[in-house]
């Protein structure tokens, strides 16, 4: 009698837990996500294309380095404006319209660059365009892993989505001289303006709204809209340090990488040198958001990884401000960008996380957001402290070091998300 009854409540149990549990994932999800990718990429890819031509460029349209300068930094200006507003649209109308503006934007303001000849006011116009499509991308990539992907995936997703955009800016890096010296400057952005348009109807074309039945129980698909969730996440003093520790770290990175060659060359290195520095630190940035939210995701943690990621930047970031051999240069670029930029996706997922039922493109614009801020920032903050007699950066840098620091003190302040915590209870449960 005590086994039957002990049956009858185990059966009791399990069928109560499946109903909890028994949630469907799709294969199309890894076909989204892929679409998403490279539209992100070619959007960072346009971000970046002319960092590494800029005396070739401001030869080919007769202007100064300033301006071609500001065809890079205009996009951290109009994602400031446009980031909100962006984010209520993806909320409001979905990530197929959301994103769809975003990649319409791109398409053809890409296209529309290659047109342009040596007309730098087009030219700028192309990029403001641009520009405007992109917080409609870059602000997209945690809805899509919520809508799609179960929340032990997530940060995985988010990482890849990440990942995407690292890619695209080393695309933009080391095959914009090479198209310049095949093409010229014209028939560089042609090509560009090319694939941009393929991305967006790749895009529009595979995109779906969301998978027939939620990969995730009930109670986690409801959200709220943008404004009524501003004033939640603002509320929540987590988010808080989180969005301090984003404006830290996405401002060194956008600072170091932006000034790398002037950071570098008073201690004899090369400008060769300096790019093949920023290069590795794109690189180990790639590896580093594939292998930590993996293991986020595997352990069901996200502050730890957020604390080694910090940490693990600060030390490269030390290396680069005095390293005086070049392998020291190399080993320190590869660290600083194999730890800083994983702890993006990561930070990235907490945030949504912790905000929940916030929508997850409002938590995630806020934090890019505060990075676009430190960003124009720090990298005029740097210029405008190095050594006026030497041209020395160490002075910034070791500012920069200190913030770093206090990144990672407000990094314990974190507490773990308890949306991972309750998924990683119900796993163990349902054992």
């Amino acid at each position: 009698m005590n086994i039957y009854y002990l049956g009858q409540n185990l059966f009791i149990k399990g069928f109560y837990n499946m109903k909890q549990t028994n949630f469907k994932v799709y294969g199309y999800r890894w076909i989204m996500l892929s679409a998403y990718m490279f539209i992100a990429a070619v959007t960072q890819l346009m971000w970046i294309t002319f960092a590494p031509i800029t005396s070739d460029a401001s030869r080919y349209f007769g202007v100064t380095d300033l301006q071609i300068g500001i065809l890079s930094m205009c996009f951290m200006i109009v994602y400031i404006v446009v980031s909100i507003p962006a984010s209520w649209v993806i909320d409001r109308y979905g990530i197929r319209i959301g994103v769809g503006v975003g990649t319409v934007f791109i398409g053809l303001f890409g296209l529309l660059r290659g047109l342009v000849g040596t007309n730098y006011n087009m030219l700028l116009f192309s990029q403001i365009g641009i520009a405007i499509g992109q917080p409609f991308i870059l602000n997209a990539i945690t809805k899509l892993a919520a809508r799609w992907f179960t929340l032990e995936e997530r940060a995985t997703a988010t990482g890849l989505g990440t990942l995407a955009m690292y890619i695209g800016i080393l695309a933009g890096m080391t095959l914009t001289p090479y198209l310049t010296i095949g093409f010229g400057v014209s028939g560089m952005l042609n090509i560009y303006g090319v694939i941009s348009a393929i991305s967006a109807i790749i895009f529009l074309v595979l995109m779906k709204e969301g998978p027939p039945t939620a990969p995730c129980p009930p109670d986690q698909e409801k959200r709220s809209l943008v404004f009524d969730g501003l004033r939640h996440t603002l509320s929540i003093k987590d988010f808080k340090w989180l969005m301090l520790i984003c404006f830290v770290g996405l401002g060194v990175f956008n600072g170091v990488t932006t000034w790398i060659e002037d950071i570098v060359k008073p201690r004899g290195f090369s400008a060769n040198q300096a790019g093949i520095t920023g290069g590795l630190m794109i690189l180990g940035g790639i590896l580093g958001a594939i292998i930590l939210p993996i293991l986020s995701d595997h352990y069901r943690k996200r502050t730890p990884f957020i604390i080694i990621a910090l940490t693990g930047a600060t030390l490269g970031l030390t290396g680069i401000t005095f390293a005086t051999a070049y392998w020291i240069l190399l080993a320190s670029g590869i660290a600083f960008g194999f730890f800083l930029l994983s702890a993006g996706p990561i930070g990235f997922q907490y945030g949504a996380e912790i905000t929940f039922p916030s929508s997850e493109g409002t938590s995630n614009g806020m934090l890019i957001l505060m990075g676009q801020i430190s960003g124009i920032v720090f990298i005029f903050g740097m210029d405008s402290f190095k050594s006026a007699f030497t041209g020395s950066m160490t002075k910034p840098l070791i500012v920069l070091m200190v913030f770093m620091l206090l990144s990672i003190f407000f990094s314990t302040r974190l507490k773990e998300s308890t949306l991972i915590s309750k998924d990683k209870d119900q796993k163990l449960s349902d054992t």
